[in-house]
């Protein structure tokens, strides 16, 4: 029974190397999105001082893993083998819960799953006891710590109110205050403000990093005799006014005598900070629960006493994590960070939603948003009646944009956000983590970080009327998305945790083993999406002249036509086999290529202001070769989708000969479009002139088939399901050729006009 444990331990501690990699590419976006978003420092340095952060805070964590031990429930109420089962449950749910969350790109909260798992976990094996011995309900508030769980809940609860607001607030201020050419102002204000942001991050670091190490017991005569952490948290004040009068004088002297950006060594020093708290305080949720186990282990061994015999009031006593145990964590937690491509899909949908100027929307707008929208509007409106004129005009006046920023929001490429805005996320992070964590509040990181972040955003006007609907609807979605985590968490960590009971080790098995599954399906697919997008994704123009825009456009259309004939062949697959699978690909590639094009399509006002040269050519040829584009999509998607509902409700398959027909159509305009498109590769322009001169060529071969198929109809064919279909594709196929052409024509003439041909 002992080896059988000691698996346990074992196969926990390998879902704890799982758990830091989904967690880290999770959180990730916690400390890296101000520094991404702003493009102060470049990448390279935003990862060096993170993975810096992440191993510091690792080191400096103080390894007491409460939460996990008995911050959810009373560990004195269950036995040896009971409490194993909750840690396995929260374990196996915690890794598939957050791999999930990562797939789809979205940020949850590991310390609300870590703490619901636990309760959903230790709920059920407290009902599982409660029925076999009292059968009481009311005997559940002994087996949970109901106190210090609501506690939790709250302080997460507040966390995102409190965050939103205070980091909208500070925003406005700061905006208003320093405005856009806040790079232009005076020296002592730029010294001032660093002052500010630098001491309320100075103290987070002495708070989050200082705290959890040995040294913080430490007592010097310079402060008092006073211990370390005890000085930093008796004495804010003191504390603080050092700390603003040595950064205030260090960047008043950074920026006069070196001229130093001081709002980049804030970010810099903010990202650090941040990604230092992260490992401090989160690394409970990754290897708090394997700790608790193997400590639980340790003491059960020496115990010599039956595992459902002993009590684990063991774990309500503090042990502190062994060192090895957190630097390993931390070099995980570092390698992650620098290799996970899941950790850069979660940031995007943070960075979409903070972003000042252009962006894909990802989300559509709701009714709840729409509302929202039309309320606080109206609240502006009232708000800016009540004020006088005199101090509105100021208010816009200052909150107007400079060239700079003008420019940013006629730029897709342009950072998300200016270095102002970054340097106010980070600090006022800082400033309610520290709050928090003086104050012994439960919250977590993930919520405060996305909702300041979310609070900024929307005091500087990044939500205006073309945008804030779908923007709050994305907002909204993330925190149902935390909800779910709660709910799904609970339930799922409670009914693994019941099947082990009801399954033994075989019932352990089989849900790692699905999970796996699950997971390297996941991982399979993120990686394949990431190759297939990469290499034959449609790109925005970015030339400023026409000569550049035609070359960047021959790439397009090569890749156009290679997927339009991808997409076709599928079709014939899809009809030959009479199976929807190759249809269901086509479905999705078709969706795929769609939403490029509308990508495209919504980056026409940024292309025509790019263009250096007022000229009305290239934005012509821009706008109709997008418009036959377009068009060509559409003709695919209605063959697909006809064909599609045709098999799926079980219609009379296509005869052979109309299958040989169409595959006969698509390899003779496959092989004129391959021509084609080797003289776009080969930049040799000039032969397109021979491709056009076959243009009728496959026009009479396309209505052959459709007279053929007439006079089919009239003598012999008696479905009228087959020939409806087979017409629509025939029709659909004639004019996709057909735009194909004039796509070519419209890109030689456009060629001829400018090489005066």
């Amino acid at each position: 029974m002992e080896n059988l444990y000691l698996i346990l331990v074992i196969v926990l501690a390998i879902l704890a190397c799982g758990d830091l990699i989904v967690g880290v590419s999770n959180d990730a976006v916690n400390f890296l999105n101000s520094a991404v978003g702003s493009k102060a420092i470049s990448l390279r340095t935003i990862m060096i001082l993170a993975g810096l952060g992440v191993a510091f805070g690792a080191l400096f964590s103080s390894g007491l893993m409460e939460v996990a031990r008995k911050g959810i429930f009373n560990p004195g109420e269950f036995y040896f083998d009971e409490i194993m089962l909750i840690f396995t449950a929260v374990m196996l749910t915690d890794i598939l819960l957050l791999d999930f969350f990562n797939t789809i790109g979205m940020p949850t909260s590991t310390t609300v799953s870590i703490v619901f798992e636990l309760l959903g976990a230790a709920v059920f094996m407290s009902l599982i006891k409660i029925s076999s011995t009292t059968g009481d309900i009311s005997d559940l508030l002994n087996y949970i710590n109901t106190t210090k769980a609501i506690q939790i809940i709250l302080g997460i609860v507040l966390s995102v109110i409190v965050a939103l607001s205070i980091g909208a607030l500070v925003q406005w201020i700061s905006r208003l205050f320093l405005t856009y050419e806040f790079e232009k102002n005076a020296k002592w204000v730029s010294a001032l403000f660093s002052g500010i942001a630098l001491s309320a991050i100075t103290y987070f670091i002495l708070m989050k990093g200082i705290k959890g190490t040995p040294y913080a017991g430490l007592k010097f005569d310079l402060i008092g005799g006073m211990k370390i952490k005890d000085f930093i948290e008796l004495e804010v004040l003191k504390v603080s006014i050092i700390n603003f009068i040595f950064w205030c004088t260090l960047s008043f002297g950074l920026i006069h005598f070196f001229k130093v950006n001081i709002y980049k060594v804030i970010i810099g020093i903010g990202t650090f900070a941040l990604a230092l708290a992260f490992a401090g305080n989160d690394l409970v949720n990754f290897i708090g629960v394997p700790i608790a186990a193997y400590q639980s282990y340790e003491a059960w061994v020496l115990s010599g006493s039956l595992a459902s015999e002993f009590s684990m009031g063991v774990l309500a006593s503090k042990v502190p994590t062994p060192t090895a145990f957190l630097i390993l964590s931390g070099l995980i937690m570092v390698l992650t960070l620098w290799l996970s491509s899941k950790a850069r899909k979660v940031m995007k949908t943070e960075l979409d939603l903070s972003n000042q100027g252009y962006v894909k929307e990802r989300f559509q707008p709701s009714i709840f948003s729409k509302i929202l929208v039309k309320f606080f509007q109206s609240l502006s409106d009232v708000l800016t009646s009540i004020l006088p004129d005199q101090v509105n005009k100021k208010i816009e006046f200052q909150f107007s944009g400079s060239t700079a920023h003008s420019k940013m929001l006629n730029n897709p490429d342009s950072p998300s956000f200016d270095m102002l805005r970054a340097s106010v996320n980070l600090t006022v992070a800082a400033i309610l983590i520290s709050i928090a964590t003086s104050y012994k509040l439960p919250l977590s990181t993930t919520y405060v970080t996305f909702m300041v972040a979310m609070g900024t955003s929307l005091a500087d006007k990044a939500w205006g009327r073309d945008s804030a609907v779908y923007r709050v609807s994305g907002v909204i979605n993330v925190i149902l998305g935390w909800f779910l985590t709660a709910i799904t968490a609970f339930l799922v960590s409670g009914i693994i945790v019941s099947l082990i009971h009801i399954g033994g080790v075989q019932a352990i098995a089989i849900i790692l083993f699905i999970i796996l599954v699950i997971i390297g399906k996941n991982f399979i697919k993120h990686r394949n999406e990431e190759v297939e997008i990469d290499k034959d994704k449609i790109l925005k123009a970015e030339s400023k002249s026409m000569q550049g825009v035609m070359d960047e456009s021959s790439g397009n259309i090569i890749k156009f036509f290679k997927r339009v004939d991808v997409i076709y062949g599928l079709l014939i697959e899809g009809l030959s086999k009479h199976k929807l699978k190759s249809l269901k690909k086509g479905k999705k590639n078709i969706k795929r290529l769609e939403g490029e094009i509308e990508d495209l399509r919504e980056n026409i006002f940024y292309f025509i202001k790019n263009l250096e040269e007022p000229s009305l050519s290239a934005s012509n040829f821009y706008i109709v070769l997008l418009s036959y584009i377009e068009d060509l999509a559409n003709d695919l998607d209605y063959i697909i989708s006809k064909s599609y509902k045709h098999i799926d409700n079980d219609h009379q398959k296509l005869k052979l000969s109309q299958i040989r027909d169409l595959k006969e159509i698509h390899d003779f305009t496959k092989s004129i479009f391959k021509d084609s498109m080797e003289t776009f590769d080969n930049n040799s322009i000039s032969d397109i002139d021979l491709i056009l001169k076959k243009r009728n060529e496959i026009k009479g071969k396309i209505q052959e088939k459709i007279n053929s198929q007439i006079e089919l109809t009239r003598k012999v064919e008696t479905s009228p399901k087959n020939t409806t279909l087979y017409f629509n594709i025939l029709l659909k196929s004639k004019d996709i050729y057909k735009i194909k052409v004039n796509l070519i024509e419209e890109f030689y003439n456009s060629y001829k006009q400018i090489n005066n041909l």
